[in-house]
């Protein structure tokens, strides 16, 4: 097992790693930037290292800082939580070059998940059904309107290096594809250096579920289960559920069987998540993969009993699952709210000391955060500041308990989501459990 352990990261999955590591018996530090000195993950872990100034740019993806801060403490692994350098196989390989151990998946796998166009050509290879759409990269003009002709309007649009709802457009005829397959390819470049696209059918409304994967380095894969994420704004997740009120049985376990087969095709070892788009007749299409831990990892913790932290880190060391299939059961239902530091009324972002807080608890109520009262929300982050998670026997049990919980979170100082969400949990499409990614828009028509 690793003797200590550099956290590449900030806010609640810092702490979440933290929290981990101890339990493990492991050392931890965290590199942080300047203005997150007093954060709660620079005062839990054991050491701290200031990695740069407030420009995520100059910290969180400073590589040669990180690498510095894990050689100087001593550290004989990094773990990269979510976001920032937890999807880059520059990063990656570099710590494999310098003999620290990265607790994510390996190199090769990086690269051909986080392409998209890859990522589908592999999921194909492997069995799995994609999204009717083009054989790879859109080469020229040409060949974008046929593909569209071929599959039929409306197509979408997505950059091969996309992720965060960046490089993605739906375009609905003819006379609009090609202006936008050049506003999707400079905006791909912009955000990821590579102006690559691919194009699919345009599925109108459907359900956004994943399915979590957890590996070995001795061939040993598990699913488990899935999560529904279709409660979106701009592409962006802020209520999961687990597991989905949208899947019998059958589409569940056909589900679980296709995840399983692709990341045994491709040698995937650590945690990992198989997104698929479920339409309206029931069918399901691999979408992309992500290979990292996503930050809607405890719903499925909630239900299965597991710490999928802990199981990464073992992994990584190169210990084997300790679980088999068999031993992972569904044990009631679990929803997780994501609140960010955002007006609730047009998710424009809210920053600002913290005054007054006061979390929710209660049976079955978990609260993932780093916030504390006098702590100072800066603009400079990501504006997830907390996620609120519940866990009961029934699905209408757990919507219950979230709006009770939604209802005790009290904070002042800065806006919050927690109105939206609360609002979410009484609706009556949302307790029905219709839902689909277009969800948010039309309840805030």
């Amino acid at each position: 097992m690793f003797k200590k352990v550099l956290i590449a990261n900030r806010g609640e999955i810092a702490m979440r790693i933290i929290r981990a590591c101890k339990e493990l018996g492991i050392r931890s530090v965290v590199a942080h930037s300047e203005p997150d000195v007093d954060s709660l993950p620079v005062r839990f872990a054991d050491q701290a290292v200031c990695i740069g100034p407030r420009e995520a740019a100059k910290s969180y993806l400073n590589i040669p800082a990180i690498i510095s801060a894990a050689e100087v403490t001593d550290c004989d692994a990094i773990h990269p939580g979510y976001g920032f350098l937890s999807e880059n196989a520059g990063f990656a390989d570099i710590c494999e070059s310098c003999k620290i151990t990265f607790i994510g998946p390996s190199v090769n796998n990086i690269q051909l998940m986080g392409n998209k166009v890859k990522a589908r050509e592999t999921a194909v290879q492997a069995g799995v059904p994609v999204v009717p759409g083009s054989d790879g990269a859109i080469t020229d003009d040409t060949d974008a309107v046929n593909t569209a002709r071929e599959i039929g309007f409306p197509v979408m649009l997505k950059a091969a290096a996309g992720g965060g709802g960046k490089g993605m457009r739906v375009v609905h005829d003819e006379d609009e594809l090609l202006d936008s397959l050049n506003l999707v390819r400079a905006e791909a470049m912009a955000a990821f250096g590579s102006g690559v696209v691919y194009l699919e059918k345009f599925i109108a409304e459907p359900r956004h579920i994943e399915v979590q994967v957890m590996g070995d380095k001795h061939g040993n894969v598990v699913h488990m289960f899935e999560r529904d994420c279709s409660i979106q704004r701009r592409h962006q997740k802020i209520i999961e559920e687990a597991p989905s009120a949208g899947l019998g049985e059958d589409i569940r376990r056909e589900m679980g069987e296709m995840a399983i087969k692709l990341v045994k095709h491709i040698g995937y070892y650590t945690a990992g998540t198989i997104e698929f788009l479920l339409d309206g007749d029931k069918n399901f299409y691999f979408m992309e993969m992500n290979t990292r831990l996503q930050v809607e990892h405890p719903v499925t913790e909630m239900v299965i009993g597991l710490d999928i932290v802990k199981e990464q880190i073992k992994t990584a060391a190169g210990r084997e699952l300790g679980i088999s299939q068999e031993d992972i059961k569904l044990d009631g239902h679990s929803i997780e709210c994501r609140v960010n530091a955002e007006d609730p009324e047009n998710f424009l972002p809210s920053s600002g000391k913290v005054e007054e807080i006061y979390f929710p608890g209660g049976p079955g109520v978990r609260v993932d955060t780093a916030l504390f009262a006098g702590y100072v929300v800066t603009p400079f982050y990501d504006s997830l500041i907390a996620k609120v998670i519940v866990k009961s026997r029934t699905r209408q049990e757990a919507i219950a308990r979230m709006r009770r919980a939604l209802g005790e979170f009290h904070i002042t100082g800065i806006k919050t989501t927690i109105p939206i969400l609360y609002r979410i949990l009484h609706s009556e499409q949302f307790v029905a459990g219709n839902l689909t990614t277009r969800f948010l828009e039309e309840f805030m028509e």
